[in-house]
């Protein structure tokens, strides 16, 4: 196509031919009339040299006035030895990389989540089968959640977390402020997988120096305690159930948390037995108690004391179980060191000569107590569901050893019948035990 290069004029009053047209202004800048078959428009053009070469660059303007501002930045840029065509190419790419870095931006600040947020999405999906998510939850709405909830994600850093083990550490309850710290590390790093943040804050803190090196209890009541055990229980002002609970869960080796879920279904007085379902056992697995006439007889009170069809333990309304965490809070409760005013009587009634105990304590008791009689360790390891550890063993050796396991829990049941007789003062406890 041919184009028409024309002195400075009026070139307003030119108008689209066939051809483009091009007025020059001087200094390089052109006016483009484009054709009719273009339009017929006007724009704007710089003709200038670079490194010995002749070059166009369009400009932006829309004015002659504008033009000629352009005109003189460009060749004052090319003064200084840049191409004012890459210049405005570059200036291109800049902008647009910074519309895009600003929809990732914005992209981002939508996509922002609370650690409210992220601690919902965690449950729902990660702890969505935990045994004890009613326990996870309840921590994190007391200690966590207040102070980190609003916050968002990204904006955790470490001594945000830090602040809120203190404050449990500062209340004594060390125990608590480890797994409180390792369940948020968790939750954490469950943000870590899903995109959300790019790296853990807390996977510098230590779990050991932050709150307390890890305990592995060994408390077992020796059978001295056991015998002041029977004596105490009745003036301890305790609810007649949590009696109950404390022997069942001594001659049953049964957790507690077990033991405060069960249903009135899970007995067979016809078989003697109790069975803990797959949900509610700590390894998944059903496990069935043979009963001894000792726990038996535990039960049987039980039965007499329930508020509802279902549960044995019931709570204040009788529509749920009792709380989990129920029983060992009584049981803490009357082995204070701090004289309760409205317990004066009854802050101390369960402590025993070994130092402090919890219910958890009467698993390992009774079944170290079984050992004493005899029993084989891997009996005594079935009648506590444990999981085999040796995976060829568990594997291959699949029996189940259900009679020496109803023998091992008879054989208990007679020793603590034995022990908590107060009208037997003359037993001869077993030398291991004394």
């Amino acid at each position: 196509m041919a184009i028409n290069i024309i002195k400075p004029l009026a070139f307003l009053h030119f108008k689209a031919t066939e051809s483009e047209q091009l007025i020059k202004d001087g200094g390089g800048l052109f006016v483009r009339i484009r054709p009719i078959a273009n339009g017929g428009g006007i724009s704007f053009r710089l003709a200038y040299r670079f490194e010995g070469k002749l070059k166009w660059a369009d400009l932006k303007a829309k004015a002659l006035p504008e033009a000629r501002a352009e005109r003189d930045t460009l060749k004052a840029l090319l003064k200084t030895g840049v191409d004012p065509k890459l210049e405005k190419s570059l200036e291109k790419e800049r902008n647009r990389q910074q519309q895009l870095n600003e929809q990732e931006a914005i992209t981002k600040l939508k996509a922002r989540v609370t650690v409210s947020d992220l601690f919902i999405r965690w449950c729902e999906t990660d702890l969505i089968n935990r045994k004890d998510l009613d326990e996870v939850v309840r921590m994190f709405n007391k200690d966590v959640l207040p102070a980190l909830g609003e916050l968002f994600v990204e904006d955790v850093r470490k001594g945000h977390v830090a602040l809120v083990i203190d404050k449990l550490k500062q209340r004594n309850v060390n125990h608590l402020a480890r797994n409180l710290l390792k369940l948020m590390r968790q939750m954490l790093r469950f943000a870590v997988t899903r995109d959300l943040i790019e790296f853990d804050p807390t996977a510098s803190l230590s779990v050991a120096k932050m709150t307390t090196k890890p305990t592995e209890r060994d408390r077992t009541l020796s059978e001295v305690e056991i015998r002041a055990l029977a004596r105490q229980l009745p003036d301890a002002n305790l609810l007649k159930s949590t009696e109950c609970a404390i022997w069942i869960a001594l001659s049953t080796l049964c957790r507690i948390g077990e033991l405060s879920k069960a249903r009135l279904s899970e007995l067979d007085f016809n078989l003697n037995t109790w069975t803990i379902p797959e949900a509610n056992s700590k390894n998944g697995k059903a496990h069935t108690i043979y009963l001894s006439d000792f726990a038996l007889k535990q039960f049987k009170v039980l039965i007499q004391l329930a508020k509802s069809d279902t549960w044995i333990f019931t709570n204040r309304d009788g529509s749920n179980h009792v709380c989990e965490k129920s029983i060992t809070k009584q049981v803490g409760g009357r082995q204070t060191e701090v004289i309760l005013s409205n317990r004066s009587k009854d802050s101390q009634a369960l402590v025993l000569s070994g130092g402090k105990w919890t219910p958890h304590d009467l698993r390992r008791t009774g079944a170290t107590i079984m050992g004493d009689l005899g029993v084989a360790p891997d009996v005594i390891e079935k009648c506590l569901n444990h999981t085999e550890e040796n995976k060829v063993k568990r594997i291959y050796q699949r029996q189940k050893l259900e009679v020496e396991q109803a023998n091992a829990w008879q054989v208990l049941g007679e020793r603590l019948s034995l022990l908590a007789n107060k009208d037997s003062p003359n037993v001869i406890l077993l030398h291991s035990r004394a």
